[in-house]
């Protein structure tokens, strides 16, 4: 299994991750809170992302901007703002346009409807999966994390995520899963370990991989901040050959 090689700063990183996706009220686990994380690690990963303008503060500023804070964050996480401004989308007026007209929770209501919403059965599309089976697969998938959660936790010094923005409402609790491209993120490490023929996953790795990422929420987060990937990946690299 792929978090059997994090490193103890790594699963911390991890953790850190889902903590801040429930403070900002997401659903989801997106390489934008990975981001967030690592920035704020004390690692020397955490150091160089300082050093380059990506500080903790920076990067919560420009996903609450770009993603908005509670459920309906989900609904904009994997979208490309400045693409899509390009082509003359405008993604705060399009929030603002569906708020107008449906109210100001009205992104939370909806991402929480697909959220909860009954899916189809793969056997049956049309029909619906029954409650009780629900349920049933729910307590599964509870003790299975449970299970994992020595695997993937973070060593019990480890402090708890915080900053300034915090979304209204209930928290989001139970299993918040990866979104596609978190899961790419840390295919991607994996590949920055095995590059650097290292048999350990660190923190470093996790950053080399954000820094690989088209697409999303890091890319532009990355720019806007002033320090691109390409670039990101190379004051990474020059600061462990020179440690190493």
């Amino acid at each position: 299994m792929m978090f059997e090689r994090f490193t103890p700063e790594a699963r911390t990183v991890v953790v850190h991750a889902q903590e801040h996706a429930r403070r900002l009220g997401h659903r989801y686990i997106g390489c934008e809170h990975l981001l967030l994380a690592v920035a704020a690690s004390r690692q020397p990963v955490g150091v160089v992302l300082r050093e380059q303008g990506i500080t903790p503060d920076r990067v919560e500023e420009e996903i609450v901007h770009r993603a908005g804070l509670g459920g309906g964050g989900a609904l904009f996480s994997d979208l490309d703002r400045d693409a899509l401004a390009a082509i003359g989308i405008d993604l705060d007026a399009v929030r603002a346009r569906v708020e107008a007209s449906f109210g100001p929770d009205a992104l939370i209501r909806a991402a929480n409807a697909m959220h909860r919403g009954p899916r189809p059965s793969r056997l049956n599309p049309r029909r619906a999966v029954p409650p009780r089976l629900r349920r049933l697969i729910g307590r599964l998938f509870r003790r299975l994390f449970r299970r994992r959660r020595p695997v993937l936790g973070a060593p019990a010094s480890a402090s708890m995520a915080t900053g300034r923005y915090h979304a209204t409402g209930p928290v989001p609790r139970g299993h918040l899963p990866f979104t596609t491209r978190a899961r790419k993120c840390l295919e991607n490490s994996v590949r920055e370990a095995q590059a650097m023929r290292d048999h350990h996953i660190g923190a470093e790795h996790l950053a080399l991989g954000l820094a690989r990422m088209e697409g999303g929420l890091v890319a532009p987060i990355l720019l806007a901040l002033g320090a691109p990937g390409a670039a990101l990946r190379v004051a990474i690299l020059d600061r462990y050959r020179q440690a190493g």
